[in-house]
């Protein structure tokens, strides 16, 4: 058994007890500090950085026998983020000094003076650290650190999607503590997606259970779509990459025409997002930005959540060309006409699903645009 000294994210239990396992379990727990210590904001991260200074003193908590099958999953989870294994002596406040173990970052990033609270923390990002961590402790035993390092911003994305999610509007007409009931949840795959499995049983419209079910689906997050229009001179602008997806179902043309698009990050706005995207990839500094829906990308296999614009746009005729560098992206762009547009989607030319559906939106709504740009 070892003793635990916790001065970030840690500290709250919830979190505390997926890392170890313990579920409800009580924890032993205590208030204890560690001289020449503090905890800061770390950049723009929602978890802290610890760095010694000098007369000052680093409020946590300290937790009393680990077993070493914890002291495991504990080292698993701090080793995604960089952190590493330290002794040291803290003073609980009765008094006692107490050699316990604590995670040091090994690179101190963009550590800034500034104190890191906790309370905020729990305010912000609570809610999202525990579903992210609850598919990374899924992979303990069947992944490294090095693995983690990589996964866990896929698994932050769709813990933030999750989170959103749950705060849609509930269904009157259906109780889901009673109306579904899940047998397992399985992890087979994770990586910048995840694939997830449930056995479960859903209430049928006869009233009664229906038998358990297997069923899957690939966790992405939520996505920001943008479809650049210039009212002043009726066009739109397309980007064009090539699409795993697309190859591997055996399509002969994987490069496909769409709309920008890209993943909302944790806790970003959809609009931020998709003018991020449009500067990312297209080169583009949007105006105004309209609503045109939004909605599952696919029902049946995808948790994708989509948030669908058109986005007011200076579109020149020279404004063509490549752009993307993120994640290996590869992408060219074109300027096209509404009635070239139109043209495209009547001849079933375009096969991504946003693009149709924004330019039917475009085509609802392009008067008042163009009346109000």
């Amino acid at each position: 058994m070892a003793d635990f000294f916790f001065y970030g994210t840690l500290r709250h239990l919830p979190l505390l007890r997926i890392v170890l396992g313990r579920a409800g379990d009580t924890l032993r727990v205590s208030a204890a500090r560690l001289a020449d210590h503090g905890v800061f904001q770390l950049g723009d991260e929602p978890f802290p950085h610890f760095a010694s200074v000098a007369g000052s003193s680093a409020t946590g908590i300290l937790l009393r026998d680990v077993s070493e099958d914890e002291a495991q999953r504990l080292q698993f989870y701090e080793s995604a983020f960089g952190y590493r294994r330290h002794e040291v002596s803290v003073r609980t406040d009765e008094g006692d000094q107490v050699a316990a173990h604590v995670f040091y970052p090994d690179d101190a990033g963009q550590a800034t003076d500034r104190k890191w609270s906790l309370p905020d923390w729990e305010r912000d990002w609570a809610e999202i650290s525990l579903c992210a961590a609850e598919e990374a402790m899924a992979w303990f035993g069947r992944k490294n650190a090095q693995e983690m390092a990589q996964a866990f911003p896929g698994m932050r994305r769709r813990a933030s999607a999750l989170v959103a999610g749950r705060r849609r509007t509930a269904d009157p007409e259906r109780d889901l503590s009673r109306d579904v009931r899940v047998a397992s949840h399985h992890h087979p795959y994770t990586k910048f997606f995840s694939l997830q499995e449930i056995d479960v049983q859903v209430r049928q419209y006869d009233g009664e259970m229906s038998d358990v079910l297997n069923r899957a689906a690939i966790l992405v997050g939520e996505a920001a779509v943008v479809l650049p229009y210039d009212p002043l001179r009726d066009c739109v602008m397309l980007i064009e990459q090539f699409r795993a997806p697309v190859y591997m179902v055996g399509d002969p043309s994987p490069w496909v025409w769409e709309p920008v698009a890209g993943l909302l990050e944790p806790g970003e706005p959809a609009e931020e997002a998709a003018r991020r995207e449009a500067l990312e990839e297209a080169g583009l500094a949007l105006g105004r930005l309209e609503s045109a829906g939004k909605m599952y990308s696919s029902t049946g296999s995808s948790t994708e959540y989509l948030h669908l614009f058109v986005g007011f746009a200076n579109l020149r005729g020279d404004v063509t060309g490549t752009g993307g560098t993120d994640e290996g992206e590869d992408i060219r762009s074109k300027v096209i006409g509404y009635d070239e547009l139109m043209r495209g989607i009547d001849a079933e030319e375009y096969k991504d699903m946003p693009l149709i559906t924004t330019a039917l939106w475009l085509a609802r709504h392009r008067e008042r645009l163009r009346r109000t740009a």
